[in-house]
């Protein structure tokens, strides 16, 4: 691997070589170059907010197919302002109130195996959520987890939005969820953060009746880490940017975009709202914008064969080690890129799969791999974030550790 010193390294700060994916906490992605260039020129430079925000709105909806788009910072923040604009709709004293919720509308019916700690982003805004349903389909029963007439037996009138978080095993079928919910007049949010790619999920959740769909801006759409995205339903969209723009003027000579708000339709000049604090700098706004357009122009084809070709030769690098095998994972389940699933047996090799992993993050540069299946002695080395050089290095360290 090229000895390249990086930033980290001039701030005394160890660099990470990533074989883990798009985790947030080793930095998401690598931003596009585009998307680099395009933040450089956005630094020298003013717009404001709220005009940039309608651009990346017009982009948004073209590739999602949705009335209206916005961006937050991150997808966890669209899911704060997606659920702040199912409780509060168009009421300016209920958004300047949240996320107290006293008195007013605020639950969030989900199958209960789609909870997971990323729905914090909805109690966040003030949202209470009512979980249905059990663990059938873990038991083996041939029952499922959760039923459509589980959902809609949760729906009362304090009921404000049904959420679904997105993965190809999620049950019930979304188109389920939709018809239920609407059918009960609420709306559906989709958390469908790392579901890209394919391209097409950028519009199949909206095609299959979804009122609000969140995705990441960091992670494969490589765009800034700080950048969400929120497509739906004009009148959600409308009620998360009220929440989200810094609103700190004059209403004698607040002129808000025409193709966010009706002005007139309002009750004055809103407070600052729940989504003040996830405010989205210009930089990562415009860099946003031109890394979904990169995106769109991206060969996944040609991407699909370049990660599989760096699997290959961190497969090619562990062959042979005693008490280590390898498998060939395809992606579209838990990932969307292909993985590389590294097997430690520590009566052959020389450790463990908990200190092998263990003490790759304590080298220099630390290494991250995939550790969600220590528990089984086993861990993933996912492409998407390397290059082929550092893939060799990878299974150098791996094959140093355990010989």
């Amino acid at each position: 691997m090229e000895d390249e010193t990086t930033v980290y390294e001039e701030l005394g700060v160890p660099r990470v070589v990533n074989a883990a994916g798009t985790k947030t906490r080793i930095g998401g992605s690598l931003i596009r170059p585009e998307a680099v260039e395009a933040m450089s020129r956005a630094a020298e430079a003013f717009a404001r907010l709220s005009d940039l925000q309608v651009r990346a709105g017009e982009l948004i909806s073209e590739v999602t197919g949705a009335e209206a788009g916005y961006v937050g910072s991150g997808a966890a923040a669209c899911m704060t302002l997606a659920a702040a604009a199912a409780i509060a709709g168009d009421d300016l004293g209920t958004m300047a109130r949240l996320p107290d919720t006293d008195g007013v509308p605020n639950e969030i019916v989900m199958p209960r195996t789609h909870r997971n700690g990323y729905d914090h982003a909805f109690r966040a805004a003030g949202a209470e959520i009512v979980d249905v349903g059990n663990n059938d389909n873990y038991l083996g029963t041939g029952s499922n987890s959760t039923e459509p007439w589980e959902l809609a037996d949760a729906i009362t009138d304090d009921t404000v939005a049904v959420g679904y978080m997105q993965k190809v095993f999620s049950t019930p079928p979304l188109e389920d969820v939709v018809d239920v919910a609407h059918e009960h007049d609420v709306p559906v949010i989709v958390d469908a953060a790392a579901e890209v790619p394919p391209r097409e999920n950028l519009s199949a959740f909206v095609e299959a009746g979804a009122d609000m769909v969140v995705f990441s801006g960091g992670k494969a759409i490589r765009g800034p880490q700080t950048t969400g995205i929120l497509a739906g339903k004009r009148e959600y969209v409308r009620s998360a940017a009220l929440q989200h723009l810094d609103m700190h003027v004059a209403e004698s000579v607040w002129e808000p975009p025409t193709e966010l708000f009706d002005k007139d339709a309002l009750d004055g000049v809103p407070r600052q709202g729940i989504g003040r604090p996830l405010k989205v700098g210009k930089e990562e706004l415009v860099g946003l914008i031109a890394a979904l357009e990169a995106f769109l122009e991206e060969d996944q084809t040609e991407l699909d064969a370049e990660w599989e070709a760096r699997l290959a030769i961190v497969e090619e690098g562990l062959a042979d080690i005693p008490g280590v095998t390898t498998r060939r994972e395809p992606g579209g389940k838990l990932m969307v890129a292909p993985e590389t699933y590294v097997d430690v047996d520590p009566e052959a090799a020389a450790v463990d799969a908990v200190e092998l992993v263990g003490s790759l993050r304590t080298e220099t540069p630390r290494i991250f791999v995939g550790s969600d299946d220590l528990s089984d002695g086993g861990f993933t080395v996912n492409p998407m974030c390397l290059t082929d050089d550092e893939a060799a290095y990878v299974a150098e360290r791996i094959r140093e550790a355990t010989t």
